[in-house]
């Protein structure tokens, strides 16, 4: 019995440590980190609770030394995909029922679990499976934290959203999970992405079938463990390792999918769409797409830009964790009058930027995180050595005899329409195509309409009257838009993240936006005292 009205205040942001060097924390981080990188951890599926370790096992490797592996991820097929399905639908009655205060508890102690005593288990596991440094890692978790406090207070506020009461009768809405379940995508780049795309519905009294990315899925495991303990029932969340083919063949396309929450290539993404559209009448109920993707995330300068703040925001965009976040500047617009100045400043910036392992805190970005990827990447970086239309200006080198290690590369265009300008990469490389001053309108046009793409953008200008009229033409060229500021590092509760186009479908993860999308309303009225007459009053 709830006799009692229930509150949360709205958190606040969790708390990052630097790691400065003899700080007592980075030792016992690293110490953690050789730890596991001595073990061989074999994960499981978790179906209805109980762990299921199929006979398929791939490999997870240390992209920075990948000669040495970290873990055992156990496949399933179709057998394990659906009896995950059916696990899912057994615990959605008692989860929906379930008071909501109840189930905010389980994920608001998963914050605290993660953020104190798990911290450095995932933080480790993090570092080592996606190629994450100190900082990169810190500032992932964190963000998870975020993610599940910041969830439960915005379903708080939908919940609060109430119509009027009118004279003779009691309205209200009930805001219902969907009906069936949720299937959850999740991406290898962020353990925070991993960890809300499955989250963000349960909490909203949603079951789900998660199936997280195969790099990813020691911090992944490491994560749903923490989710057991903080009290989540059996089968609200069941953890499918799975192929892609398969997750879509006996997930996807179960006519039960209510909902799918993804991160991703704009590719899988249209694929899905695809998939769901041309067999709508197996649904149950239209199922919600929910999905944030590719990007191309421009820097766009003005000629009064400040060139120390437009350096620095396009290198930290361009190379932190390795150019692989969906919002990491990969192309920038600059003005002829500037670029003398901003190109040697580029390069005196550069000569201290490197790729290396994780455990040298000198590294600025680490490993790629496969060989699908770094062959990928290395391949823009070799045509642009041979194409006539661009020249790289910085790094360029490639080696992948211990890690898939890509250096910090920049590349001249020739034109605006230079392959590496529109094409999306998500590696350490950042195209440049120089603009005469005079020319500006075309650029501003070029920028909003070169690629598919709507993800984010950053504008570098000091002139204010420059500032209000480039914001204004950029309008819907990204879904997050910074002014003198690189276009990465959204904070949940700050800065809610999703873009359009290509990009995605912009529900702003972290937000209350997001949510609205894992609940379904119900309007209710209840008359105190009924009518009892048949005939219309203008009859009398």
């Amino acid at each position: 019995m709830n006799n009692g009205i229930f509150q949360l205040v709205r958190p606040a942001n969790e708390y990052c440590m630097n790691y400065a060097e003899g700080c007592p924390e980075r030792k016992a981080l690293l110490e953690e980190v050789e730890r596991q990188a001595r073990m061989t951890v074999n994960i499981p599926m978790i179906i209805g609770g109980k762990e299921v370790f199929p006979e398929t096992t791939v490999p997870v490797v240390e992209p920075h030394r990948h000669a040495n592996t970290i873990a055992r991820l156990h496949i399933g097929g179709e057998q394990e995909l659906k009896e995950a399905v059916e696990a899912s639908q057994r615990a959605a009655g008692a989860w929906a029922a379930t008071p909501w205060e109840d189930r905010v508890a389980v994920f608001l102690k998963a914050a605290d679990l993660l953020a104190g005593p798990y911290r450095n288990r995932v933080l480790a596991a993090t570092m080592l499976g996606q190629s994450k440094n100190l900082w990169e890692a810190e500032i992932d978790i964190a963000e998870l934290c975020d993610f599940l406090r910041f969830n439960a207070y915005f379903l708080q506020e939908i919940y609060k959203q109430q119509p009027g009461i009118t004279p003779g009768a009691i309205n209200r809405i009930e805001y219902r999970p969907l009906e069936g379940f949720v299937a959850a995508l999740t991406p290898f780049n962020f353990t925070s992405i991993g960890g809300n795309l499955g989250c963000a519905p349960a909490v909203a009294g949603n079951v789900v079938v998660w199936k997280p990315s195969t790099t990813a899925s020691l911090s992944n495991y490491y994560f749903m463990q923490i989710l057991q303990e903080a009290g989540l029932p059996a089968g609200v969340i069941n953890f499918v390792p799975s192929r892609g083919s398969d997750f879509s063949k006996y997930v996807i396309t179960d006519p039960r999918m209510a909902g799918f929450h993804f991160t991703g290539s704009t590719e899988v993404f249209n694929l899905v769409w695809k998939e769901v559209g041309s067999h709508i009448e197996r649904y149950n109920t239209y199922p919600r797409l929910v999905g944030e993707t590719g990007g191309k995330d421009f820097v766009f300068a003005d000629m009064s830009a400040d060139t120390s703040a437009l350096v620095s925001g396009m290198l930290r965009a361009a190379f932190t964790y390795n150019g692989e976040k969906c919002s990491a500047a990969s192309r920038a617009y600059i003005p002829a009058s500037i670029w003398p100045e901003v190109r040697e400043k580029i390069h005196t910036a550069m000569e201290g930027l490197y790729a290396g392992d994780i455990r040298d805190p000198k590294a600025f970005l680490n490993a790629v995180i496969d060989r699908a990827a770094y062959d990928r990447i290395k391949g823009y970086i070799d045509a642009a050595k041979e194409d006539a239309d661009a020249e790289i200006l910085e790094g360029g080198v490639c080696d992948d005899s211990v890690g898939y290690f890509i250096q910090p590369t920049v590349i001249l265009a020739g034109r605006p329409d230079y392959r590496s300008m529109v094409e999306e990469i998500f590696g350490p490389v950042l195209t440049i195509y120089v603009y005469e001053d005079e020319k500006q309108e075309e650029a501003i046009r070029l920028c909003g309409s070169g690629t598919k793409y709507g993800l984010t953008g950053a504008l570098y200008a000091r002139d204010r009257g420059a500032v209000l009229h480039i914001t204004e033409e950029l309008s819907q060229a990204a879904g997050n838009f910074y002014i003198n500021e690189k276009p990465t590092g959204a904070v949940v509760g700050q800065q809610p993240f999703g873009g359009g186009r290509h990009s995605g479908t912009n529900d702003k993860a972290g937000s209350a936006t997001n949510m609205m999308r894992w609940v379904s309303q119900r309007s209710i009225k209840e008359v105190l005292v009924p009518e009892t007459e048949v005939l219309q009053p203008h009859m009398f």
